[in-house]
């Protein structure tokens, strides 16, 4: 069996796996439906028909979207049963901590290692290998992996030597992107009423006081009202929104801004916005 495996092949797993494949790793792949495993396995890599087999391999990469996902694929199927001893999985979802605990513990009684991975960056940012890495758990896994991460990724960042670790700091990430895109849009609605053109603004924003790609990218998209095709959609902004209200209480503390972003979300999605790039929760701020 391969080297390393990568489950779940939507777009963001279809860049990891290609820029394994181009480095010239043997590369297992499996996803539920086969197109985007045929694509890749014109490319070189190696086409699987489950996730256990997947899980033969020395390095198991998981693209999932959720929570469900992923207690689906390998933690209620009783595939960690089966995996190759010694084997180490790399979780890039992102997850709640609790999940999180759970499988950290599902694999260390199997005695499969448990990387959390979650990262930062865009598919085209995938594309290019240039993701930011936000791992945590132990060490010396870390370290085993370190090379394959540094194939996809241009940084690691490690977080901790629990898992969970770099799943909160990933939600809150997303949270904080999530805050930027509403004070965007409160923004670019008050200056588009008053007659400034909210692309000039969002040029004079970025140049000055709020350079980056978070207000850059998701700025223009705002002030263009372009929000097809989707980086991240409004429904998935919104499963992320509710882990870091979820971790926040936790934690004891209060998210007064996740409160009020929570009903955004959900108006936008009750008015069919679901698929959509989660900039679009402007759109709730009238213009």
């Amino acid at each position: 069996m391969g080297e390393v495996a990568v489950i779940g092949l939507g777009a963001m797993g279809r860049a990891i796996a290609g820029n394994l494949v181009r480095a010239g790793h043997e590369v297992v792949v499996w996803n539920r439906s086969a197109g985007p495993a045929e694509q890749l396995e014109q490319h070189g890599a190696v086409r699987v028909a489950s996730v256990a087999e997947a899980f033969q391999c020395a390095v198991v990469f998981s693209v999932l979207s959720d929570d469900t996902a992923c207690a689906e694929a390998f933690l209620d199927s009783g595939v960690l049963g089966e995996a190759r001893p010694g084997a180490v999985h790399v979780n890039i979802a992102t997850v709640s901590a609790g999940l999180a605990r759970r499988a950290a513990d599902a694999h260390a009684a199997h005695g499969i290692g448990y990387l959390a991975a979650p990262v930062f960056g865009r598919v085209n940012v995938a594309e290019a290998g240039a993701l930011n890495i936000l791992a945590a758990g132990a060490p010396a896994l870390i370290d085993r992996v370190q090379p394959l991460f540094d194939i996809i990724g241009s940084r690691t960042w490690r977080l901790g030597e629990r898992p969970e670790q770099a799943n909160i700091a990933k939600i809150l990430g997303n949270y904080l992107i999530a805050c930027t895109i509403q004070s965007l849009g409160e923004a670019v609605s008050v200056a588009d009423a008053a007659g400034t053109d909210p692309s000039q603004f969002i040029e004079l924003l970025t140049a000055t006081l709020f350079p980056g790609p978070v207000y850059s990218g998701y700025g223009s998209m705002i002030a263009q009202r372009k929000y097809q095709p989707a980086g991240f959609t409004t429904a998935l902004g919104r499963k992320d929104l509710h882990l870091a209200l979820e971790a926040a209480a936790d934690q004891a503390v209060t998210l007064p801004f996740g409160e009020l972003l929570s009903g955004v979300f959900d108006q936008a999605i009750a008015d069919g916005r679901a698929a959509d790039d989660w900039a679009v929760i402007a759109e709730q701020q009238p213009r």
